[in-house]
């Protein structure tokens, strides 16, 4: 801060230093080749147009066959273009060496299925995977064969034949470079590089192989140099840590711009010797990437985080501020374990005990179906990627001169400059959970480039917190230069004139400046040789922007839209479209809107380039009736007394209640289901507070839950709830002193209570109608 209380951030560009020399590795290029793709040690480029894929987690053994197109379109419609997915053997094969792939198995269907939404797909082969499941993806007969599992050991090796074997047959030739985008070997192994060849070796033997070969490379994994792409990961929050342990600073440093891609906390809790001294740094054959930025956070016993959707978007835009050459969520989609002793747990040896069915994650969406808060957050992240990652693509991150001194520093602002002296954006993450930032006031940039230094905005602006900021830098639209422009970039729409989307940030005014010579809707603009400096008031109205050598319309919009706003786009990905509305949608390849509705009417409005001018979407109705209320519940029985003080513990961390512990001391509430629950949609909300939850449906667990404070979403048809079935909800209470650790808002309640705590606050039913785009029938 300068005495006069103006942040002056100088930044100054050496792009020549901070790339070094392009390098092609085998893979993609050489080995396994897919036309029109190529990586280098830069990014990926496809059809020679660079790509930063945007790839999304959903375990299709946790989630049933009639879901998955429903799931898949979901991701397609938060801007995921890649599906990634772990491939458990104990859910194939658990009770010996033959395998199932059928009905929730049939991984050949789910890749068929996945690329008809035109999405490119991912397999994480393991055979080891982790993924909270038990003996991370073993099968019990495996996990206790006298084997050195995870190396060369020949009888190892030879379990891991017979069962890749079978995959690939299963998968029958779709395991090729043309339909799967990418293979992961093993998972969070640190120090068997020779094993990840051998492994490798072994899959392109029996027939799988596919244009990306990676490896999770954060706490200091030793990789075998060009073998695999090292992929890296960051979590807001996890349950790994301790239940008294305070916010890591694992977690707090992904919320900073740095050059630094490692992470020493992912996997520290299972992970078999210490993490590497220091911190690897980046390979020079492959550009930093990532496969697990925490779309949201699974729910331990010991210690239940609950990352918002801002929380887990700031991750993810501090990458791409940092060069990410590829976003990878972990989980994107939540589900449910297929049946009961799956999970991770005491019982297994693990450190963490995890709901037996439940595998929720908080992710985008959640194991109900319902979107969950980070979906809207990072469904505008990815439309910007979309857009602009040909621009990014292959662009290094520069850090300003005057950077946080460290990970606990909530006064230096946080920015970066993501691009070069042709045109970038200006990146600011001005949010963390947990430690409350300030308003960050009088902040102004200077980026200085070879031809001159550029400063923005023409006067110091306060940023408030919350913000994630995307600013345009000498960005070209329609023929017309943008010097900058104080709000974030959404996407680019065509419509004989381009439209340059962007939205306002909360409690930040809007300015641009164009090149010189050019004109507002009217308004003239500076002398020859200066750019013109224009306030803009968020509308649903654009300005037209004209310029020496063209025009476009510049659309801002207001800042409570950014989380309304759907950006589609037609089968072959490159017509874009903005609509704007709150119920749910999603299309298919040929970008037909699908809408479901928890009013009358949809509530959709699409902008017309053409028209300049935002109209209702026309919608008909397809199937169902929006129905919501509250259902009657029948207290069953009152929590009995005399629970034990607690439960166990493994490693200090206590150890969740058994069976034994729920039949005996839970409260229970029948739940009476009405008619609505038939539909398809109906989604059951619980309201509750305790320690665990379960339902139980014709007396058999079909949902569970650790309490964090969080409304419970269970969907009837999965879930196996028919109007009229014996349902009952069991809550156990937390007991006052027991050391689990709760969210902030979720531990208020807690020493409210005053003593042990168990409610349920309501249970509501609600149901969407199917809407469709189109203004006839059929």
């Amino acid at each position: 801060m300068t005495e006069s209380g103006t942040a002056l951030s100088a930044l100054t560009l050496r792009p020549t230093a901070a790339q070094g020399a392009v390098r092609r590795p085998r893979m993609a290029n050489l080995e396994d080749a897919r036309p029109g793709l190529e990586l280098t040690s830069r990014g990926i480029t496809r059809n020679g147009v660079p790509w930063i894929p945007v790839s999304g987690e959903l375990h299709y053994s946790r989630v049933s066959r009639g879901r998955w197109e429903e799931r898949l379109r979901q991701m397609v419609a938060g801007g995921i273009d890649v599906v990634s997915t772990y491939v458990p053997w104990i859910h194939h094969a658990p009770d010996g060496e033959s395998a199932s792939f059928e009905g929730d198995l049939d991984l050949g269907a789910f890749v068929d299925l996945a690329r008809a939404q035109g999405l490119d797909v991912v397999l994480r082969i393991g055979p080891w995977v982790h993924g909270e499941i038990r003996n991370g993806g073993f099968p019990d007969w495996v996990q206790h064969a006298p084997v050195a599992h995870r190396t060369d050991d020949p009888a190892y090796l030879a379990l891991v034949r017979a069962w890749w074997e079978q995959l690939a047959a299963a998968l029958g030739g779709r395991c090729e470079p043309g339909t799967v985008l990418g293979i992961q070997l093993e998972n969070e192994l640190y120090d068997q590089p020779g094993h990840l060849v051998t492994l490798k070796r072994l899959a392109r033997e029996l027939g799988m192989t596919a244009p990306l070969w990676t490896a999770t490379a954060w706490g200091g994994a030793e990789l075998p140099p060009e073998e695999v792409f090292p992929l890296y990961g960051g979590y807001a929050d996890g349950f790994w840590v301790d239940p008294e342990a305070p916010w890591d600073e694992t977690f707090r440093d992904h919320f900073f711009f740095s050059d630094v891609w490692d992470d020493p906390g992912i996997g520290a809790d299972v992970r078999e010797g210490e993490a590497g001294p220091d911190r690897v740094p980046l390979s020079e054959w492959f550009p930093p990437a990532t496969c697990e930025l925490g779309g949201g956070m699974a729910t331990a016993y010991h210690r239940r985080p609950l990352p918002t959707g801002r929380d887990v978007t700031a991750v993810g835009h501090c990458k791409i501020g940092n060069g990410s050459a590829w976003q990878g969520y972990f989980m994107y989609a939540g589900g449910t374990n297929p049946r009961r002793g799956l999970q991770e747990s005491h019982a297994t040896g693990y450190p963490n005990d995890m709901p037996q069915l439940g595998y929720d994650f908080h992710a985008p969406v959640g194991e109900s179906g319902r979107l969950g808060g980070g979906h809207a957050e990072l469904r505008a992240q990815n439309a910007f990627l979309a857009a602009f990652g040909p621009m990014l693509g292959g662009k290094p991150s520069h850090l300003p001169d005057l950077r946080p001194s460290g990970v606990h520093d909530t006064e230096s602002l946080r920015w970066a400059y993501r691009g070069d002296a042709e045109g970038g954006f200006v990146f600011i993450a001005w949010h963390q959970p947990h430690v409350p930032l300030p308003i960050h006031e009088s902040a102004s940039f200077r980026l200085g480039f070879a031809d001159g230094e550029l400063s923005l905005p023409s006067a110091p602006v306060d940023i408030p917190a919350g913000t994630l900021a995307r600013w345009p830098v000498r960005l070209t639209v329609g023929g017309v230069r943008i010097e900058w422009l104080t709000a974030s970039a959404l996407t680019l729409l065509d419509g004989g004139v381009a439209t340059l989307v962007a939205v306002a940030e909360h409690g930040v005014p809007v300015e641009v400046a164009v090149e010189a010579g050019s004109m507002l809707d009217g308004v003239g603009g500076s002398d020859a040789g200066a750019s013109a400096v224009s306030p803009i008031a968020p509308s649903r109205t654009p300005v037209r922007v004209t310029g020496p050598t063209g025009e476009f319309d510049l659309l801002v919009l207001p800042a409570e839209d950014a989380l309304r706003a759907w950006v589609p786009v037609d089968g072959a990905g490159t017509a874009r479209r903005l609509l704007l509305g709150d119920d749910e949608l999603t299309w298919a390849a040929g970008g037909r809107i699908d809408a479901r509705v928890a009013g009358e009417h949809p509530d959709t409005v699409a902008y017309d380039p053409a028209l300049r001018a935002f109209a209702p979407l026309p919608m008909r109705h397809v199937e169902g009736r929006p129905w919501s209320g509250d259902l009657e519940v029948v207290p069953l029985r009152a929590p009995k007394p005399g629970r034990p003080a607690d439960y166990g513990s493994r490693d200090g961390r206590p150890s969740a209640p058994g069976d034994e512990v729920m039949d005996e001391f839970a409260a229970e509430y029948r739940i009476m289901v009405p008619e609505a629950a038939a539909d398809a949609d109906a989604c059951l909300e619980i309201a509750w507070a305790g320690d665990v939850g379960d339902v139980r449906v014709r007396g058999v667990v079909v949902a569970d839950r650790f309490w964090d404070g969080s409304v419970w979403r269970i969907n009837c048809r999965d879930a196996g709830i028919g109007p009229g079935d014996d349902v009952v909800l069991r809550v156990l209470p937390l007991a006052a002193d027991s050391r689990v650790h709760v969210p902030e808002a979720a531990q208020v309640r807690r020493d409210l209570a005053g003593g042990d705590l168990a409610s349920l606050d309501g249970v509501r039913l609600i149901v969407r109608a199917h809407w469709r785009e189109g203004d006839q029938p059929g």
